[in-house]
């Protein structure tokens, strides 16, 4: 299984970026995907996952602002974020999991200034 994730970059505070996440090889619509982010010397936290069946988690600094969505015949994932705060500056990472799986794409980076 492989991820690509793309999207990420500069904004300004209150703008908006929205990330893209493919998954290809052995994966179907029954996983669950999220995204995860690692702010500058912190620990990675997840930011908003959502179910095979569109069930939606979402980290309580992002909730109204970020949504999550899928399209399971494409094997993707988005992360709409919106009114970005400098705070959501980090390496962003799509994530796929289905137990006892779980498969990572490539860091994209968001730069929220100020």
């Amino acid at each position: 299984v492989q991820l690509q994730a793309s999207g990420g970059g500069l904004v300004q505070a209150g703008g908006s970026l929205r990330l893209s996440c493919a998954a290809s090889g052995r994966i179907s619509g029954t996983w669950a995907m999220g995204w995860y982010r690692q702010p500058p010397g912190k620990q990675r936290e997840l930011v908003a996952s959502i179910t095979s069946a569109g069930a939606t988690n979402y980290l309580d600094s992002v909730k109204g602002r970020f949504t999550i969505s899928r399209d399971n015949a494409k094997n993707t994932v988005h992360l709409q974020m919106n009114s970005l705060k400098p705070e959501d500056t980090a390496v962003y990472q799509c994530n796929a999991a289905a137990k006892p799986y779980s498969y990572w794409g490539q860091g994209t980076q968001v730069t929220v200034s100020s």
